[in-house]
């Protein structure tokens, strides 16, 4: 192996040196001597390998990307300045951990100590502030928790879609669109005119909660957010075979160039924490601390809804609330525009939060009322408190102080205690179950939150380990009026853990990091059973009948079957099930824009369970006939194998789903940076197997380009710290001269992983470089 690199550089804001051992894999592990040095190195180090990233991050949270990328972003901006957290800073910092705010102040002076290095000595720019023409942003302690739009919230596409749908095909189109768990009637609530809700009601909402295409400004608004989800699991000392317990997550969200999460370990007194969280915020929400291992997914709380208001036509900033007009609050800002001339942007509120439309002729607005804007509610820096947890009972109760996105935490400690806690801000909703858009007149108020005691938990499970995997996991007793959300994830990844988990008491660190990669569908096996009835195979699909029935079931890189099942499945079965589902709900000239309505807008849908319904799988009072049942499965399946005909050619002895279905990342100014670093600005493609409904998730675009998936996964071995693996596609550093910019891709696309090294003594027999930091010396 050869020798480390050592650089030493002077840095005013620090007390006392710190060391940043950087490993062979990337890992930054920070020594300090005390706290606020190690957040102040954390910072320091997420800016030197992730400045433009999180530079960018703090451009579009705040409304700041036209100041630099010119007037095609002034919309966008505008609407990332309305959610912004716009109330008091001080209840914003004490709704967090302890000293939320001074680790906050810490982190953000190491981002500015490595932003003015940076202006001063432009051999630590990254290239894209050359190429681009700009600096990097000095930050404010502020920045960090005023911005909201990051994170990852539900409920309102959902609620706005199923008003469409029930106002333009009524309640009984709704019910093939979308899955309500646990199941509640649909009811229009009163006073609620859907027929005032405009098609382009969430242009604004999804401007600011969706990532910018800086090449194509449009782009998000053609599509809906990516349907994200994590899973993870843990394993109880009687399972393993180490007799210790093990923790698995793997969070899926888009992929990206570089990848959304950073790993970092911060050492200080009182303070050892490894694992990952978000470049531009400071700790680690994914990890173990050497006490209490912890990992996310998405516990889907139901935090927004949309109101709709009636407004004054003598002056339509004024809305009717409780039987009188009440002005909307006014707030308004400069927005600096690269190239042209600054634009005054007018933002306007109501007691219930941001308006995102107004429409004067018809004498309307429309607002969202989002939990997430309350104090303590920016995404994942409620791991203050919980990362430095000495005891899983200290865990539960930092939780508690969780609000944003929801989650499943599963924990682990050495002493062979797990749990499972969901945590994050819950309204109570005293008169309505929060499915549908409600008039903002004052008949439907939030009364609160519920506490954090009152959601599910559970520390002894009887069979020894816990999952999620964003399916509907409420407790059979818990009470029904007290509603989390009735939109969650379809429960096939989570049922393929399950049977895994419950079937061995033999399970190591490989085993879950195999596990995480898995690529059994499960809807694929109901489907495939289900064409396994059907008596009467014509001859021409006989052979696709029979490669299907001789599957294992598994979405591999090499498989033929997996090829035809997934454009089976996604192209042409699932449409034919929901048109013929619509043959007596809707008439024959509005049929097709009802299909279009339900059916999901790309094939990245992961969600089988309205079509196991109608194939009489689980279900059998929502199937179809059996007889049609047959008939559409076998004209669907000759549909597509034509379809793979046409894309991996006649001989099926070549057919192969990889050969369709890859991954390729691309950097969020490729078209920007032009040709010149075209090398740099894409990683892959490569071969992926799995789906949107795999363990291994792997969803994809139309066409077959992975959108969503785990970049970062771990697996701790809890007590034996150094056993613990992760993984960090495409690597962890965003700058392209770094060797760590996409040094684990290739492994990453394998399903490989790497060791997540805790003790010093392993971390400095597998080092790539050493960074001392050194406080200025002090003249006497």
């Amino acid at each position: 192996m050869s020798q480390p690199t050592n650089k030493s550089i002077v840095v005013p804001g620090l007390s006392d040196p710190v060391e940043i051992l950087i490993d062979t894999w990337g890992v930054p592990h920070i020594y300090a001597a005390n706290d606020t040095d190690a957040f102040f190195a954390q910072g320091f180090n997420a800016a030197r390998d992730r400045l433009f990233h999180i530079d960018l991050w703090r451009r579009r949270g705040l409304g700041r990307l036209s100041e630099v990328f010119g007037e095609s972003h002034i919309e966008r901006d505008r609407a990332a300045r309305l959610f912004l957290y716009r109330g008091d800073m001080r209840a914003e910092w004490l709704a967090y951990g302890t000293d939320t705010k001074e680790v906050a102040s810490a982190f953000v002076a190491g981002v500015n100590a490595f932003v003015t290095l940076a202006r001063e000595d432009d051999s630590f720019l990254p290239v894209e502030f050359k190429e681009l023409g700009y600096d990097p942003s000095l930050w404010e302690p502020s920045d960090v928790a005023r911005i909201r739009s990051h994170g990852l919230y539900y409920n309102l596409e959902e609620e706005v879609a199923r008003a469409f749908t029930i106002r333009d095909f009524g309640p009984e189109v709704e019910d093939l669109r979308r899955v309500r768990e646990p199941y509640v009637e649909l009811k229009v609530p009163e006073g609620l005119d859907l027929d005032l809700i405009p098609d382009d009601v969430l242009h604004v909402y999804r401007l600011a909660t969706t990532p910018p295409d800086l090449s194509d400004p449009s782009a998000a608004l053609r599509r809906r957010t990516e349907p994200e989800g994590s899973n993870n699991w843990v394993i109880g000392s009687s399972r393993t075979h180490s007799g210790r317990p093990l923790l698995a997550d793997d969070p899926h969200r888009v992929v990206s160039l570089p990848g959304l999460r950073y790993i970092a370990h911060l050492k200080a007194p009182g303070l050892d924490v490894i694992g990952a969280g978000e470049p531009a915020l400071p700790g680690v929400s994914i990890g173990h601390n050497g006490h209490v291992a912890f990992g996310l997914t998405i516990f889907a709380i139901d935090q927004e809804d949309l109101y709709v208001y009636k407004t004054n036509p003598e002056n339509p900033r004024e809305y009717w609330y409780e039987e009188r007009w009440v002005p909307m609050t006014e707030v308004r800002e400069t927005i600096e525009v690269a190239g042209s001339d600054p634009v005054e942007a007018s933002m306007h509120y109501t007691r219930h939060g941001p308006v995102i439309h107004e429409d004067p002729d018809r004498h309307t607005a429309c607002a969202v009322r989002a939990a997430w804007l309350q104090p303590g509610m920016a995404p994942y820096l409620g791991s203050m408190d919980y990362m430095r947890a000495a005891t899983p009972q200290a865990f539960v109760s930092a939780m508690n102080r969780w609000g944003a996105p929801g989650e499943n935490q599963v924990y682990a400690a050495p002493d062979g205690t797990i749990g499972w806690k969901p945590a994050g801000l819950v309204p109570v909703r005293p008169n309505w179950d929060g499915t549908m858009p409600v008039p903002g007149d004052g008949r439907y108020e939030w009364a609160g939150f519920y506490d954090g005691d009152q959601l599910p938990a559970d520390h002894a499970p009887d069979v020894d380990w816990f999952a999620t995997a964003n399916q509907m996991n409420l407790p059979a007793d818990y009470p029904q009026d007290r509603t989390i959300t009735h939109d969650w994830y379809a429960g096939v990844r989570y049922e393929r853990i399950a049977e895994e988990l419950s079937a061995r008491h033999d399970w190591t660190v490989g085993d879950c990091v195999q596990l995480q990669n898995d690529y059994l569908s499960v809807p694929a096996r109901y489907i495939v059973e289900r064409l396994g009835t059907v008596s009467e195979v014509p001859v021409d699909v006989a052979a696709a009948v029979e490669l299907l029935a001789e599957w294992d079931y598994r979405l591999e890189v090499d498989s033929a079957a997996a090829a035809l099942f997934e454009i089976w499945y996604r192209r042409h079965l699932r449409p034919a099930l929901l048109e013929q589902a619509l043959t007596n709900l809707v008439p024959a000239e509005r049929r097709q824009a009802a299909l279009d309505r339900i059916l999901p807008k790309d094939d990245l849908a992961a969600d089988c369970r309205i079509d196991l319904r109608l194939l009489g799988i689980g279900d059998h009072d929502a199937a179809l006939e059996p007889k049609v049942v047959d008939r559409l499965m076998i004209d669907s399946l000759a549909g597509a194998v034509t379809a793979v005909e046409e894309l991996l050619g006649t001989d099926r002895e070549a057919w192969r789903w990889g050969s369709l279905h890859q991954a390729l990342l691309r950097h969020p100014q490729a078209a920007l940076l032009g040709d010149n670093h075209r090398e740099w600005t894409s990683v892959g493609p490569v071969a992926r197997g799995g789906s949107g409904d795999t363990v291994g998730c792997t969803t994809y675009s139309p066409d077959f380009v992975q959108t969503v998936g785990a970049s970062f996964r771990i697996v701790v071995d809890v007590g034996e710290w150094d056993n613990s693996v992760a993984m960090n596609s495409p690597g962890q550093s965003g700058d392209p001269v770094s060797p760590h910019f996409r040094d684990l891709f290739g492994v990453w696309a394998e399903g490989g992983s790497f060791p997540l090294l805790y003790s010093r003594n392993l971390i400095e027999e597998n080092l790539s470089e050493v960074i001392t930091l050194r406080p200025p010396v002090q003249e006497a």
